[in-house]
């Protein structure tokens, strides 16, 4: 039986529901998704951080956002240690998952359709798995 991994952030499910409201809880910690064009951070460009809705751990900076067109905030990079990557095979698909590697929280997927001039990744994300913080200068 392969151990589970640990997080810096580690609370009981009973702990995650009381703090997380119903639809970060669905998303964040029982890996479910929102519907597309309906996230708060979906066409969001203002300058400053996004963090983990569950721990506030740093996650994504708004130079690194772009409108991909997919209904969900689209990054083409993200903090250098902040994502956990994670083979999805739900649904009868290849995915790769991304979750907090602070707490293990469900953030959405990432893919290898993202702008060619930069990273070539899209990090697609739900609005309701993170926060923002906007920058002093902005």
């Amino acid at each position: 039986m392969e151990k589970e991994k640990k997080y810096t952030v580690e609370k009981t499910e009973e702990e995650w529901r009381k703090e997380l409201s119903p639809d970060e809880y669905r998303v964040l910690r029982q890996k479910g998704t929102e519907r597309p064009h309906t996230g708060e951070f979906n066409l969001h460009f203002e300058n400053g951080d996004y963090h983990c809705k569950a721990c506030n751990a740093k996650l994504f900076e708004s130079n690194h956002k772009f409108e991909s067109g997919c209904g969900w905030p689209s990054f083409d990079q993200a903090v250098e240690g902040a994502i956990e990557y994670i083979r999805d095979t739900s649904f009868g698909m290849i995915r790769t998952e991304t979750v907090c590697a602070n707490c293990g929280s469900h953030l959405g997927h990432v893919f290898n359709d993202g702008p060619q001039e930069t990273t070539g990744q899209r990090y697609c994300i739900n609005s309701v798995s993170i926060g923002f913080d906007p920058s002093e200068d902005s």
